[in-house]
C-alpha cells in the first residue's frame, strides 16, 4: 500500500479479500485501524452472475445445475463450488471478526448500490469520514446496462459506466434451482443478518 500522510484515504479493493480465510490477519498485521467496505447481494442472484461471467470465458463449462447440485434428486448443493460458497456470507464474516470489531465494518447492499447510488454512497462517505459531496445528481440509469452510471466527470470526455463483464443478460435457470438455493442460503442469510444488524431483504 502506498504511504498516506494526514487527511489523506487509500483505498484498495479486491472482491476476493473478503473470502480468502489468510486476509484477515494478513490486513490485521499491516494496519488494524484499517475500514472495511463488503458490497453484497443476493446469494442466488451473485453465483448466477458468478456463472454468468464464467461461461462467457468458457462456453464449453457445464450447466449452472450440473455445478451447483452434488446431487441434483436429493438436492444436496455443491458448496466446494466458488459460485456457491462465496455467497456464504455468515462463515466468510465469522473469520474476519476474530480480527476486526463489526464497527470497522460497513456492509453495502448491492441491489440499494443499483436502486439508490447516491443513498449508498452517502453511506460511504459518512462511514469513511467524509463530506457528502457524490450525490443523486452524480448518476444516471444507462438502460442498455441495467445500472446506474457516474456522469461526466470534470475534464472527462465521456461518462464513467461499468465495464462489459457487468450487465451482461443471466442465462435461464430452472425455478426448483432457485427456490433450492434459496431455501440453502436462508439460514445463512439470516445470521448474515444478525451478525450485521442489517436485513438485506433477499428472503
Amino acid at each position: 500500500m502506498p504511504r498516506t500522510i494526514e487527511g489523506q484515504i487509500t483505498m484498495e479493493k479486491t472482491p476476493s479479500y473478503f473470502v480468502t480465510k489468510e486476509a484477515p490477519k494478513r490486513i490485521y498485521n499491516m494496519s488494524r485501524d484499517t475500514k472495511l467496505i463488503v458490497v453484497v447481494r443476493n446469494p442466488v442472484t451473485r453465483a448466477i452472475s458468478d456463472y454468468t461471467q464464467t461461461l462467457s470465458k468458457n462456453p464449453t463449462i457445464p450447466s449452472f445445475q450440473a455445478l451447483a447440485f452434488k446431487n441434483i434428486s436429493t438436492g444436496l448443493i455443491d458448496t466446494t463450488w466458488s459460485a456457491v460458497r462465496i455467497g456464504i456470507y455468515a462463515k466468510h464474516l465469522d473469520n474476519w471478526l476474530q480480527y476486526f470489531p463489526l464497527s470497522k465494518f460497513l456492509f453495502v447492499s448491492g441491489e440499494r448500490l443499483v436502486s439508490d447510488p447516491a443513498g449508498e454512497m452517502g453511506r460511504v462517505q459518512d462511514f469513511l469520514g467524509l463530506e457528502r459531496v457524490v450525490t443523486d445528481k452524480h448518476f444516471y440509469f444507462n438502460e442498455t446496462k441495467g445500472f446506474p452510471c457516474l456522469k461526466k466527470p470534470e475534464g472527462s470526455s465521456r461518462p464513467r459506466c461499468l465495464g462489459k463483464s457487468k450487465g451482461r443478460p443471466h442465462p435461464k435457470i430452472h425455478g426448483q434451482v432457485i427456490q433450492r438455493l434459496q431455501e440453502f442460503y436462508r439460514p445463512f442469510n439470516m445470521k448474515f443478518y444478525q451478525m450485521t444488524g442489517q436485513d438485506f431483504g433477499w428472503d
